[in-house]
C-alpha cells in the first residue's frame, strides 16, 4: 500500500500570477456542471434551476450566454459535449436526457427515463455514443441510429459514476463493490470487475488509457494499471474521494500526475521509480471547507482546484499555491480548463459564472 506524506514537496522562489480575471454572469441557482467543447469554441453551463446555457469562445469576454433550456424548477446536474463538438447532452433529476445539435440548438432528442435522477452522462471519445445513468443501470444511445444501443444492468447499486476510456471502446461503471468494465465491441460479454471492500464513487481513466483510478467510499484510492491485476491502494484520507484528475503531462517515466480530493484536502500521486514503492504521495492543504472540484490544466502539472469555501487555487507543478482566484463568496462548485488551457471556467453556489483567461504579455486577454 502507498501512505500519503505528512508533508508535501516544496518548490523554492516565486512564479508570476497565470490568470486574471475576464468575464463574469450570473445564472437564476447554483451552477451544477461547466464545460468546454473538444473543439474549443464553445462553452456549456447548467444549473439547479434546470437552466442549459451556451457561449461562444469568440464572445467569451462578454459571455453572452444562448438558452437551449429555461428554468424548469429541477436540477440539469450533467453536461458532456460529443467528441465532434456537434452535439450537447444534459441530465438531471427530472429524468430526461436531452441532446442539442450545437451550432443550432436544435433539440434532436428528449430521452425519458420516469422516476430516475439522470446525474451521470458522458459521450464516448471514439464514436458518437451518449452513456448515461438510470438507476442501477447504464443506457448507451446512438446518435447515428437515433436508438439506445444497449442497457447495461450494475446490478448491486445505483451507479455513481461512468467513464469512457480515451481510446479503446471501454466503458467503466463504478458502484457499490467496486467497478465494472464492458467492452463496447461486444456488449453481450460479462464485463470486467475490479472489486473494492466497499463502494467506489469516482472513476477516472488516465489521458492515454493505462490506469484507471477509484476513489473509494472507504477512504482509499485504488490505482489499477490496465492488465495488471495487482493494483496499488493509497490510503491516509480524512474522508471518502470525491474527486479524481489526471495530467495529460507525464513525468519521466512517462507517467501522469494524479490528483484526489477528500473533504477539504488535496493529494497529488506520482509513480515512482521503484516497484516496491508504486506511487509518491504529498497533500496540498489551503482550503477551509470540502474540496467540489479539481482539473489539471491541459498539458500541465498546473493543478486548479475550487471548494466551497469560495476560492479557486492554482498550484505549481501540482506542489506549491501559485495564486487564489475569488469570485463566488458562497463557494465554487465546479471548473473546468479550455481545451488550449487558454480559459478557467468556474460555476457558484450563488448561480455565479466565471472566467479568468491567461494574459498575452500585457496585450489583454485574446486567445493565443
Amino acid at each position: 500500500m502507498s501512505s500519503l506524506k505528512e508533508t508535501g514537496k516544496k518548490k523554492s522562489g516565486s512564479r508570476e500570477l497565470t490568470l486574471q480575471f475576464h468575464a463574469k454572469e450570473m445564472l437564476s441557482d447554483y451552477v451544477t456542471a461547466v464545460t468546454w467543447s473538444p473543439d474549443g469554441t464553445t462553452l456549456a453551463v447548467c444549473s439547479a434551476a434546470g437552466e442549459v446555457k451556451l457561449a461562444k469562445v469568440a464572445a467569451v469576454n462578454e459571455l453572452s450566454l444562448q438558452t437551449l433550456q429555461s428554468a424548469t424548477g429541477k436540477s440539469a446536474d450533467c453536461l458532456s459535449f460529443s467528441r465532434d463538438s456537434q452535439f450537447l447532452a444534459a441530465g438531471g433529476q427530472d429524468g430526461k436526457v436531452r441532446i442539442w445539435r450545437v451550432n443550432s440548438g436544435e433539440l434532436i432528442a428528449d430521452l425519458d427515463n420516469q422516476r430516475v435522477w439522470v446525474d451521470k452522462l458522458a459521450w464516448s471519445p471514439n464514436c458518437n455514443q451518449l452513456a448515461f445513468s438510470m438507476g442501477r443501470y447504464v443506457q448507451v444511445w446512438n446518435v447515428e441510429d437515433n436508438v439506445v444501443e444497449v442497457t447495461l444492468n450494475f446490478d448491486s447499486s445505483s451507479i455513481l459514476d461512468l467513464a469512457w476510456h480515451p481510446m479503446v471502446q471501454y466503458l467503466a461503471v463504478s458502484g457499490y463493490k467496486g467497478v465494472k468494465v464492458w467492452h463496447g465491441e461486444d456488449w453481450d460479454e460479462d464485463p470486467e470487475i475490479l472489486s473494492v471492500p466497499s463502494a467506489t464513487g469516482a472513476i477516472a481513466w488516465s489521458p492515454q488509457g493505462e490506469y484507471l483510478a477509484c476513489g473509494n467510499m472507504d477512504n482509499t484510492l485504488i490505482v489499477n494499471e490496465w492488465g495488471n491485476f495487482e493494483p496499488w491502494v493509497m490510503q491516509g484520507f480524512p474522508g471518502k474521494v470525491r474527486q479524481l484528475a489526471w495530467s495529460g503531462k507525464t513525468n519521466s517515466l512517462g507517467a501522469p500526475l494524479l490528483a484526489a480530493s477528500s473533504s477539504q484536502g488535496i493529494s497529488v500521486w506520482e509513480r515512482d521509480a521503484d516497484e516496491s514503492v508504486g506511487w509518491e504521495g504529498w497533500a496540498l492543504e489551503v482550503h477551509e471547507k470540502v474540496v467540489n472540484a479539481i482539473a489539471f490544466q491541459p498539458s500541465t502539472f498546473l493543478l486548479a482546484s475550487a471548494s466551497a469555501d469560495g476560492q479557486v487555487c492554482l498550484w505549481y507543478e501540482a506542489e506549491q499555491l501559485l495564486q487564489i482566484l475569488e469570485g463566488a463568496e458562497g463557494g465554487v462548485s465546479c471548473l473546468a480548463w479550455h481545451p488550449d488551457g487558454q480559459f478557467l471556467v468556474a460555476g457558484g453556489s450563488g448561480g455565479e459564472l466565471l472566467v479568468w483567461s491567461k494574459s498575452m504579455r500585457g496585450k489583454g486577454f485574446g486567445r493565443r
